[in-house]
């Protein structure tokens, strides 16, 4: 199934009793490229109090991970209502980190919990997104006479060629929607000396 994803970064900032809370959104690809990107953040802003966040990857109606951090900030206050924005928005492969330069006045833990989800609310309502396909790697064994067949049938259906070994049998290798891949089994079950090879785990692309 689709989801939408990060078209590019945002970033928003909303000021409360004077604490400045600085949203700032983007893709991520895994857990790792978004710590990479935390401790990116944290060096452009050295002397903020707290760099709290959220992120969920994968689908955002079935994350296969999802994380968040207060940073210092009392518990459930910063990176659970900025995670809520991101469930609520489905969006899925994202990260907001929020990064507050404490104004002195504190506002305790309802106005803390309120503050983050409106701060995480102003950068989502400011991020452009994409639609993001998962899409199944294949590898199809074929005689000649079948290629232009198979590379015709592949580009209707919003596939790509990525390899083609011109051994005997042919050899070629596809992306291929999921939502495609059964069809496309079917069809070339019927036609003799047709093999179908399911390769590594499903990928996402995103449409070019």
């Amino acid at each position: 199934m689709s989801y939408s994803i990060p078209a590019q970064c945002a970033e928003a900032e909303i000021e409360i009793k004077k604490s400045r809370f600085i949203a700032l959104a983007k893709h991520i690809s895994n857990r790792e490229s978004g710590m990479d990107w935390l401790n990116q953040v944290k060096t452009s802003y050295p002397d903020a109090r707290h760099h709290c966040w959220a992120y969920l990857i994968g689908s955002p109606s079935c994350p296969t991970n999802a994380g968040m951090s207060d940073d210092g900030e009392p518990s459930g206050t910063a990176g659970k209502p900025i995670l809520a924005i991101l469930q609520h928005k489905a969006v899925g492969d994202i990260m907001v980190i929020v990064v507050r330069y404490f104004g002195g006045i504190k506002l305790g833990a309802g106005g803390l919990t309120r503050a983050y989800s409106q701060a995480a609310q102003s950068v989502m309502s400011k991020l452009m997104i994409q639609n993001l396909i998962p899409m199944q790697r294949l590898r199809i064994a074929c005689d000649y006479a079948q290629e232009q067949r198979i590379r015709h049938w592949v580009a209707q259906h919003q596939g790509a060629i990525i390899e083609v070994n011109y051994d005997e049998p042919i050899s070629i290798e596809i992306n291929l929607p999921q939502t495609a891949v059964m069809t496309l089994t079917k069809q070339l079950s019927v036609i003799p000396q047709v093999m179908i090879q399911w390769l590594d785990s499903a990928i996402t692309h995103p449409p070019q």
